[in-house]
């Protein structure tokens, strides 16, 4: 289980997740990648809009 961090809404991920998997959060829709599996870290998939750098993936 992670929160999301757009909405803080909990995720349950399931128990084969890998780092560089990517999700959607069922609650807000925002695409995350699993950054970390121990602890379980989410965090939001760059997307090259408000002046951040594309091509980072």
């Amino acid at each position: 289980m992670a929160n999301c961090p757009e909405c803080e809404a909990a995720i349950d991920v399931g128990d084969d997740t890998e780092e560089g998997q990517r999700l959607e959060c069922p609650d807000c829709g925002a695409q995350l990648e699993v950054v970390n599996t121990n602890p379980l870290e989410l965090d939001v998939v760059s997307t090259g809009e408000e002046g951040e750098e594309e091509g980072t993936w």
